[in-house]
């Protein structure tokens, strides 16, 4: 009766080895989900401030001088932790009338992206592609 009894204790260390096994690959596993989707986000995070700053700089091309709406369109190169990124800026003005004084209105509209063709938006991007759009308005 001994004999029968002596390979049970093998088979349930070698079950508790490989369920253990696949608890760790599936830790491994999430650890590395995480970490992807921590990078993403800070790469969005930045591209929203790039973006931002993509719509100040159109606003400070349209404020110096009146009618400057096409200097306010171009491609944005920035420095530091944003050189990544390129900003394509476009601006596009109305005139209105208000109590018998026209009024310009420029919309401005800033697309921050880090994997650009030339321009952003990139139509075929990469894996890491990132691309955040942001507007304003300019009222002169």
């Amino acid at each position: 009766m001994k004999r029968m009894q002596a390979g049970f204790s093998i088979i349930t260390a070698i079950f508790l080895i490989v369920v253990l096994a696949a608890l760790g690959a599936f830790a491994v596993s999430m650890f590395r989900v995480q970490q992807a989707a921590a990078a993403l986000d800070e790469l969005g995070a930045r591209a929203y401030q790039a973006a931002q700053a993509g719509i100040e700089w159109g606003a400070w091309q349209v404020l110096r001088g009146p009618g400057t709406c096409a200097a306010a369109t171009g491609n944005l190169a920035l420095p530091g932790s944003l050189s990544p990124f390129v900003v394509s800026v476009t601006c596009a003005s109305t005139v209105h009338t208000e109590a018998g004084n026209p009024v310009t209105i420029y919309r401005l509209t800033a697309t921050a992206c880090n994997q650009p063709a030339g321009a952003c938006p990139n139509p075929a991007p990469g894996a890491d592609y990132v691309e955040r759009q942001v507007q304003g308005m300019v009222e002169q």
